[in-house]
C-alpha cells in the first residue's frame, strides 16, 4: 500500500483543522443565537383594539416584537443550513490553498531529496559528490538542513579525492624503486661470473618484481579510471575488440583457448586507453580462467536503446552466484586460482573494468554460466543517444 506524501498529509491536517474550527464556530454561533431569541407566542395588539380603548393610551403605538416558536426554529434551521454550506465551500478553498502553501514550503525539501537521490543512484559511491544544493532563502530549518548536507558532501568529496591522490602518488613513487630493482637483478644475472643459483634466484626475483609492477600499474589505472573524464573522443569499440583479440591470440593459443570476436562498429565517447584496458582485462580474464583444454572466449559488441554493449563470454570452472559481487572488488581472485597457487594477476582486472565503465557513465555486470564460466556485460551510453531506462544486461 502506497503511503500518502508529506504534502498530502499536511494538506489534510490543515483542511481537517480548519473544518473542525469552522464547526466549533458554527456551533457557538448557533448556541448564542438560540439563547438570544425569546421563546413563547407573539404578543401583538391590533389597531381596532387601540381605537376601541382596549389598550391603555400610554401603550398606543408600542410594538412588542417577540419571535414565536416557529419563527425561532426557522431562524436556527436557516443558520445551520446556510452556515454549513458556507463552511463546506470555505473548507474546500482552504484545502486547495493548503495544498499550494504546503507545496511551496516543501519545495526546498524536494530539492534536497532530488540531490540526494542523484548522488545515491550514481554508478559509483563517489560520483556526484561535487554536487551542492546551495539552497537560498531564509535561514530556517530547511536551509540549515541543506547547508549541513552540503558540508557533509564537501567533506566526503575531499575524502575520496584524497584517497585517490594517495593511491596515485604512492603507486607512482613505487614504480621507481621497482624499476631500479629489476635493473640490478638483470645486471647480476647476466654477469659472466653468475652461478646457476644466482640466475635461478634472479628469475624468481624478476617474477616477483614483475608482479609488483603489474600491481602498481593496476592501481594507477584504477585511480585514473575512478576520476571524472574531462577529455572524451569518439572510439569505435569494435576496432578496440579486434585489436585486443589479435594481441591476446598468442597467449590464448598457448592456453588452448579459442577466442572469437563478433564485433560490429560501436561508437562511444570516451578515453581510448581506458577502453582498451577494459576490453583487454575482460579477454585476458576469459583466457586465463578457462578450461585446461578446448576453452572458448566470445567477444561481442552492439548497440540498442541508446546503449553500447560489450559482452564477453567464456567457458571455465563453475563460479557460484554468491561470489559474483566479490569478483568486482579489488584484490579478489577466484578460489580455483588460489587453490592452485597460480598468480597470473593481482586481482584488479574486473575492478578496473567496473571503474572504467562507471567513468563512462555505464556499468558492468556478470552472470555465471550454467556449465561454468562467466558472461560479463558492459553497457555505456552512445553519443547523442537517449538511453531508454536502465541498460539491458541480460
Amino acid at each position: 500500500m502506497r503511503r500518502l506524501t508529506l504534502r498530502t498529509r499536511l494538506t489534510l491536517i490543515y483542511g481537517g483543522l480548519f473544518l473542525v474550527a469552522g464547526m466549533v464556530l458554527l456551533g457557538l454561533t448557533y448556541l448564542l443565537l438560540s439563547q438570544s431569541l425569546p421563546e413563547g407566542e407573539t404578543i401583538s395588539y391590533r389597531g381596532s383594539e387601540a381605537e376601541n380603548g382596549a389598550i391603555p393610551p400610554a401603550q398606543v403605538g408600542e410594538t412588542f416584537i417577540a419571535g414565536s416558536a416557529d419563527l425561532r426554529n426557522d431562524a436556527l434551521t436557516y443558520l445551520l443550513t446556510q452556515g454549513g454550506i458556507a463552511l463546506m465551500v470555505v473548507a474546500v478553498a482552504a484545502i486547495a490553498l493548503g495544498w499550494l502553501v504546503a507545496g511551496r514550503l516543501l519545495a526546498p525539501l524536494g530539492r534536497i531529496t532530488d540531490t540526494a537521490r542523484r548522488i545515491a543512484t550514481a554508478p559509483a559511491a563517489d560520483r556526484g559528490l561535487h554536487e551542492r544544493i546551495a539552497l537560498e532563502g531564509p535561514h530556517d530549518e530547511l536551509r540549515q538542513l541543506a547547508d549541513t548536507f552540503d558540508t557533509m558532501l564537501e567533506r566526503l568529496d575531499h575524502a575520496f579525492d584524497g584517497q585517490r591522490r594517495f593511491v596515485a602518488n604512492a603507486s607512482h613513487e613505487l614504480r621507481t624503486p621497482l624499476t631500479l630493482n629489476r635493473s640490478l637483478v638483470e645486471v647480476a644475472m647476466h654477469r659472466s661470473t653468475a652461478s646457476e643459483d644466482v640466475q635461478r634466484l634472479g628469475e624468481v626475483l624478476l617474477d616477483v618484481n614483475a608482479r609488483q609492477e603489474r600491481l602498481i600499474n593496476g592501481l594507477l589505472l584504477l585511480a585514473r579510471s575512478e576520476t571524472e573524464l574531462t577529455n572524451r573522443t569518439p572510439v569505435d569499440l569494435g576496432d578496440v575488440v579486434d585489436h585486443v583479440c589479435r594481441q591476446v591470440a598468442p597467449e590464448a593459443a598457448t592456453a588452448g583457448v579459442t577466442v572469437t570476436a563478433a564485433a560490429s562498429s560501436t561508437i562511444i565517447d570516451g578515453d581510448p586507453v581506458l577502453l582498451e584496458r577494459l576490453v583487454q582485462n575482460l579477454v585476458e580474464n576469459g583466457v586465463r580462467h578457462n578450461l585446461p583444454d578446448g576453452g572458448r572466449v566470445r567477444v561481442e559488441t552492439g548497440t540498442g536503446d541508446g546503449w553500447a554493449r560489450l559482452v564477453v563470454t567464456n567457458t571455465g570452472p563453475v563460479v557460484p552466484p554468491y561470489e559474483i559481487p566479490a569478483l568486482f572488488e579489488p584484490f579478489h581472485r577466484v578460489r580455483e586460482e588460489r587453490s592452485r597457487g597460480e598468480t597470473p594477476g593481482v586481482g584488479l582486472g574486473l575492478s578496473i573494468v567496473r571503474a572504467v565503465a562507471r567513468a563512462h557513465h555505464g556499468q558492468a555486470t556478470a552472470v555465471p554460466g550454467a556449465d561454468g564460466g562467466l558472461t560479463v556485460t558492459v553497457t555505456m551510453p552512445v553519443p547523442g543517444g537517449v538511453p531508454s531506462g536502465r541498460p539491458d544486461t541480460g
